[in-house]
């Protein structure tokens, strides 16, 4: 791909997209969340090496980061608290799922307000069920935040039906992989341990920001194994870590959760 243009725009509620958009139509493309605090963009280095990694491992041409970090900071302004969502997309061409020759990339960037009951969770915890419907392999898409979340939509679905706050998300061999939209991990024996996403699953922001600062542990994840944790905690970049007060049946005190975390970051920072 020798040439491409890239087109940055700053949504509002009459932004229009041209049907014939790839992400529209395949789902070709990506995007990142961010926390927005005190006007500037939460784990920005982070988020800004999803969307280079995502960009590279979809084959789409290299980004114009430093662009897409200035408009964000404009539509941001001195917004002190809120949500910041950049879709990328490979725009319009190419015939049907063949790349085009000279990509158009477009990048949508929404500011939404703040979600009022993460605090709440934080503080109280939250219950998760177990959903029936099941993570698909596919390792060349493993980890990316990818524009296809039909599983997710499913997922969500299913949710409303169900009494708790979010679901425990399965692979298709009943291993363990996140929540419905938040990474897991977990605290035996003083130890930390999260889900592997070798073969599905988003690697979270959040998440790698955690590694950073905790020594954590990534392997296969039995269900069982899971209920028999000391602790269990949900995080993504929204909401922060979030305590599992209870997974189904299995009761989890979130005083002592939260103690147990306190313990290991107090460890990993002597």
């Amino acid at each position: 791909m020798s040439k491409f243009k890239q087109t940055i725009i700053i949504t509002n509620d009459h932004t229009m997209v041209s049907f014939q958009d790839r992400g529209l139509n395949y789902g070709d493309g990506f995007f990142t969340t961010a926390r927005i605090n005190d006007a500037s963009i939460e784990h920005w280095p982070l988020h800004k090496a999803r969307l280079i990694e995502c960009a590279a491992r979809l084959a789409f041409p290299t980004l114009d980061v430093m662009a897409i970090e200035n408009a964000s900071l404009q539509a941001i302004g001195d917004m002190q608290s809120g949500i910041l969502k950049i879709v990328i997309t490979r725009g319009s061409g190419g015939r049907g799922y063949g790349l085009p020759e000279a990509p158009s990339i477009q990048v949508l960037i929404t500011v939404l307000p703040a979600v009022a009951h993460y605090k709440t969770w934080q503080e109280q915890g939250v219950s998760l069920a177990i959903s029936s419907i099941k993570l698909a392999h596919q390792p060349v898409l493993a980890g990316l935040k990818t524009l296809n979340r039909l599983e997710q939509v499913l997922i969500k679905n299913q949710m409303n039906t169900l009494n708790c706050d979010d679901v425990v998300v399965l692979d298709i061999n009943d291993n363990v992989i996140e929540s419905s939209a938040a990474n897991l991990f977990a605290i035996k024996n003083e130890q930390i341990f999260s889900p592997q996403l070798n073969n599905c699953g988003i690697t979270g922001v959040y998440l790698k920001s955690l590694c950073a600062k905790l020594a954590i542990e990534f392997k296969q994840i039995s269900v069982e194994e899971l209920l028999a944790m000391d602790a269990v905690f949900m995080c993504n970049s929204l909401m922060g870590v979030v305590p599992v007060a209870a997974i189904m049946d299995t009761q989890f005190d979130i005083t002592r959760s939260k103690a147990l975390l306190a313990t290991q970051f107090a460890k990993e920072n002597v």
